[in-house]
């Protein structure tokens, strides 16, 4: 089929003249001054033939904005403009005509380059010469001669889409014919291939240990429509002009390693998806329970796992995707519209895109892993360590040494029990993302409740001289079994349940490509919570035991807060608690997230601290009113 018997035809060739004159207009006009009337005659050519094309092109609301950019463009070739100038409007008007007529710019799959040898050899080699270079045996007999591919500057600013179009529709006024009898494959296969003769081994293979071992460049070409667009000039204006002369050849030759990046990507997140589209296909079903549990899943157990890691590149887009998920479940909940529903899991799969896309940069990025395994035992230390780190300094103000080794027992064996979930969650079972959420969640709100009362209690003991009162009979009293079991259950929950989520988070993390850097940082976080450790005890033993009461109540009440907020958080992500969005700020260290339920129970473990607080203050003044009208 010729060019001429298609629809599209003159877009098609529309396109091809523009991209001409964004190439070879800096050859007729420099500084203002036609430097080769030949070449700037055809320049205001092929400007005409653009705009008389555009003309007669299938109405559609974009093209009088076509005709105007065509327009401009003539205006600019007219009175000689900078090339600079007139190229960006020669491929700014391309890019919109690509998109108004919907032409094809990419192949339907990454080119057979390698299959293309032959078809040159019999298509080309004649002209174009065996090696590209415009020197084949029928080339001398040829006006204009054939474009020699080999011309480094001439191949630096041509995309394999450009020479695509070349070689579909030929171009008038030349030898060149269209091969549009050729299969569209075939024919996107020499465009790469001719696209490559400006490249030589050694760039290909600088470019392939660039593509591998530098992710930052996969977001210059993330697409196979993007490698064909591109030219080594375009790619130029992101990379240095080596970087993207070595990518240039090396994807030429190898456009099917695009592909193989995206599904690599992708696969980050295959999970989710899967369970994502499930849970879309049950909504439309019907079935709503199972919606919602596939939804549930979609998020514990194909997006929690890559969190740190996500979260040590891009924090903000995390939370979108959280957010996003939360939004899914409860339109699920609330049994939105179906198209509703839709809507939003096709918003989720681009959050899902961009993340893959940012955890692949990532990859190679010993910063970003080291830094992800420090915040996280510090993130997750920092609580436990508080409440061991206070039963500790208050059992030695208190002058009970000999209840320490039930405390130490407690987080010891904390630890123990985290090494055991490592090696049941790597290499026996894999825990589900439901499972970890309610034991995080069940054992905070346990955490919080336990310290609500102790620290009411102890802000009791600070008040009046009370603390006196209660050591003189706790040295005289000896440990009973249920007080003991206490201090080593507090211990043990208080630190398991950080342990728990941390262990998670680095199996999720581990690879044998930044196993060195989680190394490193898990060793800095724990130095940092063993000085934090040691700043505490030290500060403690020098606070007059009142004010250290009076000072850990405030501290236990609000931890008890912070407790309870991610305590509810977990549950509702499990999906033991309904999840109702409002708009609120969210502070993942203080345990604040946008939810009506987890505002409320930190709402109310806070009215309860205060009110316990108050109680022991009115109840103090009363004694003290008491004894003082007795005395007198």
């Amino acid at each position: 089929m010729s060019w001429a018997a298609d629809p599209l035809a003159d877009a098609r060739q529309a396109w091809q003249l523009l991209d001409y004159i964004a190439v070879d207009y800096p050859g007729a006009v420099r500084d203002g001054e036609v430097v080769e009337p030949g070449e700037y005659a055809e320049m205001q050519e092929f400007a005409a033939s653009v705009r008389d094309k555009l003309q007669g092109l299938p109405a559609q609301p974009q093209q009088a904005g076509l005709l105007t950019a065509a327009d401009e463009l003539k205006a600019r070739i007219a009175r000689r403009d900078s090339p600079e100038r007139v190229g960006k409007a020669a491929h700014a008007l391309a890019d919109q005509l690509l998109t108004a007529y919907g032409i094809e710019a990419q192949p339907k799959a990454p080119p057979r380059v390698g299959a293309a040898a032959h078809l040159y050899a019999q298509q080309c080699a004649a002209c174009h010469g065996a090696s590209g270079h415009g020197d084949g045996p029928a080339a001398a007999s040829l006006s204009p001669p054939p474009i020699a591919f080999a011309d480094a500057q001439r191949a630096a600013q041509r995309s394999p889409l450009a020479l695509y179009q070349v070689i579909t529709q030929g171009l008038p006024g030349t030898a060149m014919a269209s091969f549009s009898q050729l299969s569209e494959a075939d024919r996107w296969a020499l465009a790469f291939y001719v696209g490559g003769f400006a490249y030589g081994p050694e760039a290909r293979a600088r470019g392939e240990a660039l593509w591998r071992d530098d992710p930052a460049v996969h977001t210059v070409v993330p697409s196979l429509e993007a490698l064909s667009r591109a030219s080594e000039q375009d790619l130029a204006k992101s990379l240095q002009a080596d970087q993207a002369q070595a990518i240039t050849a090396y994807l030429r030759a190898h456009p099917e390693s695009v592909e193989a990046r995206k599904r690599e990507a992708a696969a980050t997140f295959s999970i989710a998806r899967q369970q994502l589209d499930a849970a879309l296909q049950a909504y439309r079903a019907g079935d709503q329970a199972q919606a919602k549990a596939l939804a549930l899943s979609a998020y514990l157990d194909g997006v929690e796992p890559v969190e740190p890691m996500l979260a040590a590149r891009n924090r903000p887009l995390m939370r979108e995707i959280e957010t996003a998920m939360g939004q899914f479940r409860a339109q699920i909940a609330e049994a939105v519209p179906a198209a509703e529903v839709t809507a939003q899991a096709g918003r989720i799969v681009t959050l899902f895109d961009r993340a893959a896309t940012t955890l692949q940069e990532s990859r190679t990025d010993a910063t970003t892993a080291f830094l992800g395994s420090f915040t996280i035992l510090l993130r997750e230390g920092l609580e436990a360590l508080l409440i061991v780190i206070g039963m500790i300094a208050f059992l030695r103000k208190a002058e009970r040494r000999d209840v320490l080794p039930y405390v130490h027992a407690g987080w010891i064996g904390a630890l123990l029990a985290g090494v055991v979930t490592w090696a049941v969650a790597t290499y026996l079972v894999g825990v589900s993302g439901a499972n970890r959420e309610v034991t995080e969640g069940l054992s905070a709100l346990f955490a919080a409740a336990v310290l609500l009362s102790v620290g009411i209690w102890m802000h009791q003991k600070s008040l009046a001289g009370r603390w006196q009162h209660y050591l003189h009979a706790k040295m005289s009293a000896a440990l009973t079994r249920r007080s003991a079991i206490f201090l080593f259950s507090l211990a043990f929950i208080a630190v398991y349940r950080e342990v728990f989520e941390t262990i998670l988070f680095f199996i999720a993390m581990w690879s044998d490509h930044n196993g060195g850097a989680i190394i490193g940082g898990l060793v800095a976080g724990t130095v940092v919570l063993g000085a934090v450790a040691f700043w505490m005890l030290r500060i403690s033993r020098r606070l007059p035991i009142s004010q250290f009461f009076s000072i850990s109540s405030l501290l236990i009440a609000i931890l008890a807060v912070v407790l309870v907020g991610k305590g509810i958080a977990a549950l509702q992500e499990a999906g033991w608690v309904a999840q109702a969005l409002v708009p609120a700020p969210r502070i993942d260290w203080l345990g604040v997230y946008p939810s009506l339920q987890s505002l409320a129970a930190q709402a109310a473990v806070a009215i309860a601290a205060a009110i316990g607080f108050w109680v022991n203050i009115r109840s103090t003044r009363r004694v003290a009113d008491a004894s003082g009208g007795r005395a007198g």
